[in-house]
Formats: structure tokens, sequence, C-alpha cells
């Protein structure tokens, strides 16, 4: 129950855990109970755009020419600072850039605030900011500005940077807008991410042979924009919490039921063992380089058909967006097994992997 307004974490919790930092149910809980609380409802957003009222990847300001500026923010904390696919730089570039397509923009410009522990080898963090810098010139996003700060040794491990990002969008995609018989779609191999960090981080033994996804999605979506926008109902990319956190944030949101078929999801075999091995859902592995779409079952096989042409050959519909049959349905993930049952798609909880991105 809530004791007052922005006041209900005093009955939930006394400390932050690493749970909370996850990108699942505890995150949620964080952003739902104590920050959303504390601003009042008409400050959500700007008027005629969206931001904390709908918690989308971007949040979106109503330009005066009818089109819309994304505006993303998001901090990239990975243990280890290098790892197989990727480094912090490319992450953390990669992280705004897809933040801002998935709202339907086009990325223009970002800002970095960089923390170092004192001691950092200078080498390190070199290779760490040209990565950055790179990731963002290769996708013609301009680097305008930003922030460096050094902490004593011992009160930050190693290097955290932030990352604030800007687009225009003419026809935004706010996850809101998901309908009744929409089809899911994903454009391909999920959980890549998450299992080549725990793959490093568990160390076990075994040899992975798998790499980070981590890149930009400049190349897919500016293409799916440009074409289908008028068909693409919502846009995510399975970073924190994977599919799994995602599928559930939007039928959550919309009110209805999403029922997915686990024998299409494109999940790496070796990925997949992995993960039952350590006993972690592979649809809750993070990926940094795959997005999932909510689109009109009209145009659904065409708009895979696209994503295949454009070298996204596992593009494919892995279910559809249902209205539910009863009250206690609505907001449910249901996915039909590899067995061919049926079971609830839980949003993750827990520590699954902390300091992933």
């Amino acid at each position: 129950m809530y004791l007052a307004r922005g006041k209900s974490w005093r009955v939930l919790w006394k400390f932050i855990t690493l749970a909370h930092g996850s990108g699942g149910r505890e995150t949620g809980e964080i952003v739902e109970k104590l920050i959303r609380p504390m601003v009042p409802e008409e400050l959500w957003r700007v008027e005629g755009g969206w931001g904390l009222d709908v918690l989308d990847d971007s949040a979106l300001i109503p330009l005066p020419d009818g089109r819309y500026l994304a505006f993303t923010v998001d901090s990239y904390t990975v243990k280890p600072l290098f790892f197989p696919g990727g480094d912090l730089g490319k992450l953390a570039a990669s992280g705004v850039i897809n933040d801002l397509l998935m709202a339907g923009a086009k990325p223009l410009a970002a800002v970095d605030a960089v923390v170092v522990e004192e001691g950092f080898p200078v080498e390190d963090l070199a290779r760490i900011l040209e990565s950055l810098a790179s990731t963002l010139a290769a996708n013609k996003v301009a680097l305008i500005g930003g922030d460096f700060k050094v902490v004593p040794k011992g009160d930050l491990d190693g290097v955290i940077i932030t990352m604030a990002g800007v687009g225009v969008a003419e026809k935004p995609i706010v996850d809101t807008r998901i309908r009744d018989g929409d089809k899911i779609v994903v454009s391909g191999y999920l959980g890549d991410h998450g299992a080549a960090i725990l793959s490093v981080r568990e160390g076990i033994g075994l040899k992975l042979e798998v790499e980070s996804d981590v890149k930009p999605l400049t190349d897919l979506m500016i293409p799916l924009i440009e074409r289908y926008a008028d068909y693409i109902h919502a846009a995510g990319d399975p970073t924190r919490g994977g599919l799994a956190m995602l599928l559930n944030d939007w039928a959550k949101k919309n009110g209805l039921v999403i029922a997915i078929d686990e024998a299409k999801i494109p999940v790496r075999e070796q990925v997949r063992a992995y993960a039952e091995l350590l006993g972690v859902d592979p649809l809750a592995l993070a990926s940094e380089g795959a997005a999932v779409l909510a689109v009109d079952p009209l145009m659904a096989e065409e708009v895979v058909e696209f994503m295949r042409s454009l070298g996204y050959e596992e593009a494919t519909i892995i279910g559809e967006v249902r209205v539910p049959r009863q009250e206690r349905h609505r907001g449910l993930v249901i996915a039909k097994t590899m067995a061919g049952g049926f079971r609830i798609v839980e949003p993750p909880s827990g520590e699954l992997v902390p300091r992933i991105c």
C-alpha cells in the first residue's frame, strides 16, 4: 500500500540490491514505486509528447513542424569492460543509437559523461573511447559534448559511461499502440550478448564460441521506418531482461496477451544449452543488436521478407497479440513450449546477470 505520494518504497525496501539494476521486475518496481510518483503526472511528458507516462526507449517531444524530438539517456556499466564481440565503448554508442531508432527516430547527436577510477590504465581508456567514437562516426551520429570525471581508487570498479542522445522522428513509434492481432517479429538471434558475458564471467571451463551481438541497428531500422512506419506499432531492443522483460512490458502497458512459440524464436543451440546448464531462461538473456517489433498482421510477412533482404536472414514471426478472454489474463505473456505445452513467461527477477550493459 502507499503511505503517501512517492513514499511507497518505505513498505517495499530498505536497501538497494543488485537485482534493482538488472532490468527485470525489481527495476520496474523502482521506477513505478520510487521514481515516477515523485514527479507530478502533468510533468511526466511535454504536452503532446510521450515520456514517463509510457516509459519507452526514448521520450518524444513535439516540434513546431509536426515532427518529434526523440531524447534518451542511459548509463553503461559492464564487466568485463572488454568482452567477446565488443567493449564498453561500442556498447554505449550502440545502446544510445538503438534507443533512438526504436522510437522511430533518426539519431543525430550524442553526449557522453565518463567516470573513471583513479589508476585505470590510460591505454584501456583510449581503446574504449576510440571504440565509442568510431561507432558513432560510422553511423553518422555527432558527438557534440560531454563530461569527464575521476573518482578515488576503490570508489568505482573501472569505468562507467553515461550517454544521452537526440534524434528526430517524423512518425514516432510508441509501444502503447499495440493492437489485437499484431504479429511479434524479431530481427535475428536472441540472447547472444547475455550468453557471451556469462561465459566470461562464470569461468566454468566451457568455450561457448558465441560473441556479443552488440551493434547499432541503423542499417535495419532506418529502411524499416522509411518504408513501414505506419505498420510498426511497437519496437524495442531486448537488452536487460531480454525478450521476456520486453514482451511483459508491452503486454502490461496495453492490457493484452502476447502469445509466442518457443520453437520459432531464433536462439543459437549453444546459447540455449548454456542457459539451461546455468538454470537461466534463454528468453531472459540480453541482446544488444536485435530488434523486436509489433507489426500489423496484414504486413508482417512482407516486413519479415524486407528485413531478410537487408541481411537479417533470421528475421521471423514468433507470435501475436491477443485480447484476453478473462480479466485476470491481461498483461500475460504465454509461450508454447518446445514440448508442445504452455507456460507463462514471467518478467525476470533477481540478479540474473548484473553489470551486463
